[in-house]
């Protein structure tokens, strides 16, 4: 149980750090430089959409 929790605290500060470069990079390596099609970056990059309209919908401060 350990290293389940250790693996998702892991996912979610990789993507708290990363989400947007890679939300807003990776169309620019698919249209600007002409990357191949890669269907699991596509995945994350709709996980990370996800992330950013939940982080708006939900802001970790609250007043």
């Amino acid at each position: 149980m350990r290293v389940a929790k250790d693996l998702y605290g892991s996912w979610i500060l990789f993507f708290h750090y990363l989400k947007w470069p890679i939300f807003l990079g990776l169309p620019v390596l698919y249209f600007e430089l002409d990357y191949k099609n890669n269907y699991i970056m596509d995945a994350l990059w709709l996980y990370c959409a996800w992330l950013i309209i939940d982080s708006f919908r939900r802001p970790s401060c609250k007043k």
